[in-house]
């Protein structure tokens, strides 16, 4: 069963989120990154740009090296060559989390956010999941 984690009060979403990519990169795990398609393509931007000394590979899910390649991007319910770690930067529940081992769901700060993890969190707790909070509201 996956487990899943809500990483509340991100200190700004999409940094966290390049931040949380590269821990789980360099963990050596394989990740799908899901939100959003301005989020994605602002994710992906930043995983370019975020570090001069370092390199995330990554590929939109959809792409030939995407098998080949440790983080994927998605936007919307896709195939994935593989289901370790499944990052939810968007606001509702995708559609195939129960692929992945684990499921880490961002969440910042502001009301309309945390309203929509909430209903998130009721979800998974009512269909048996293992549910984890962390409160990022230092970090």
């Amino acid at each position: 069963m996956t487990r899943v984690d809500f990483h509340f009060n991100a200190p700004g979403k999409l940094q966290y989120g390049t931040r949380l990519v590269r821990k789980i990169y360099r963990a050596g795990h394989k990740a799908v990154v899901y939100g959003q398609p301005a989020a994605i393509a602002e994710l992906d931007r930043m995983l370019w740009t975020f570090s001069a000394l370092e390199f995330i590979p990554h590929v939109a899910a959809g792409h030939e090296l995407a098998a080949r390649t440790p983080v994927l991007l998605a936007s919307e319910v896709c195939d994935t060559p593989h289901a370790d770690v499944l990052v939810n930067l968007g606001a509702t529940t995708p559609a195939f989390f129960s692929r992945f081992e684990r499921l880490i769901e961002v969440v910042d700060a502001n009301d309309e956010e945390r309203t929509s993890a909430r209903e998130r969190w009721r979800f998974y707790k009512d269909r048996g999941y293992a549910v984890q909070g962390h409160d990022l509201g230092g970090a």
